[in-house]
């Protein structure tokens, strides 16, 4: 007879809400799997918009949440070597929280070509809450073949988890990062993590005051998380042959968007989507984030670490606009 391990269940596509902690059934370690014991979980924008409806993955219900996380290895499937019980393994990339149960639950079943090591010198929080979003900021940042070296980045909700990471590898790639975010207090800690400017995106002037700080220069790639009506705005900072690396949508849709805007100076829109990264390609990126972060030995932001039941109000500081990561602490 299968134990039971206490998750927190998303009955349907409802919603944040519809969350309901619950004990069901341990997963099992199939071929090419091992399972982990959580000790820590990492919320992601993703995670709402799955509940929402709004991500592509339609998984079966009842389902559970979370893409990533830090565990201590209790189960190795068939097929499985360099693995022994009792390593500690974090999760990359892949199914997990996605088309399979994920992390906020007290195991989880994860394929073991997408777990990967703690870097060096990093916390278990840390690792626990990197991968989704400095795969998703490098990504943003490498799939413009075409960016100069030493280019001018446009970072917008830059004090989340995607736009930490996206000031950090920018800085350590050698762009002049500039930031938008509406907290001041905020805006000195990104200009710590080594952004040339920060400005605030209520101030309908702001991208005045960016191009004036630029001068005879406008910005190469804008990287946006928020979409809604900043999307226009950060397109008009753009320069000849500029490009926007299109993250999110925290703000919703973009209203009477004029494709106009995009043709006199050529301007190219790419979406990003961590998922079509492969095994190989995920943990290959995984080690460039790595060595890149380690030029400056940056690491990873954690904003909270909630207790395993109050998941409902991680999510809510997760609306709130944390300054960096927000995570779970597994179950005691």
């Amino acid at each position: 007879m299968p134990t039971l391990m206490r998750a927190w269940i998303l009955p349907a596509q409802d919603g944040i809400g519809a969350l309901q902690l619950m004990d069901i059934a341990d997963p099992v370690a199939r071929p090419g799997e091992v399972v982990l014991k959580v000790q820590f979980a990492a919320l992601n924008p993703a995670d709402r918009y799955l509940a929402e409806k709004m991500y592509p993955a339609h998984p079966p219900m009842p389902h559970v949440l979370g893409r990533d996380g830090i565990g201590e290895v209790v189960a190795i499937g068939a097929g499985v070597t360099g693995l022994r019980v009792g390593d500690k393994r974090a999760v990359l990339r892949g199914a997990t929280g996605v088309s399979r149960h994920g992390t906020f639950a007290e195991f989880v079943a994860v394929s073991a070509d997408s777990i990967i090591e703690t870097p060096r010198g990093w916390s278990d929080e840390q690792a626990a809450g990197a991968a989704l979003v400095y795969l998703t900021a490098w990504q943003a940042l490498t799939q413009w073949e075409d960016l100069p070296p030493s280019s001018v980045v446009l970072v917008t909700g830059a004090s989340g988890g995607v736009g930490v990471a996206s000031v950090q590898l920018g800085v350590a790639m050698g762009h002049t990062v500039l930031a938008l975010s509406r907290s001041a207090q905020k805006g000195e800690q990104l200009k710590r993590l080594g952004a040339a400017a920060v400005f605030d995106p209520t101030n309908h002037g702001w991208g005045v005051e960016l191009l004036a700080l630029l001068k005879d220069r406008r910005v190469d790639l804008a990287i946006d998380n928020i979409g809604g009506t900043l999307l226009p705005q950060v397109i008009d900072t753009l320069g000849q042959r500029g490009r926007a690396s299109i993250v999110g949508r925290l703000a919703g849709a973009v209203p009477q968007f004029n494709s106009a805007s995009l043709i006199f100076r050529r301007l190219r829109l790419g979406g990003v989507a961590v998922g079509t990264y492969g095994a190989v390609d995920g943990q290959a990126a995984w080690q460039q984030i790595v060595a890149t972060l380690a030029k400056r030995d940056d690491r990873p932001l954690i904003d909270h670490v909630f207790p395993f039941e109050q998941l409902p109000a991680a999510f809510d500081r997760l609306a709130g606009g944390p300054m960096g990561k927000v995570l779970l602490a597994g179950p005691r």
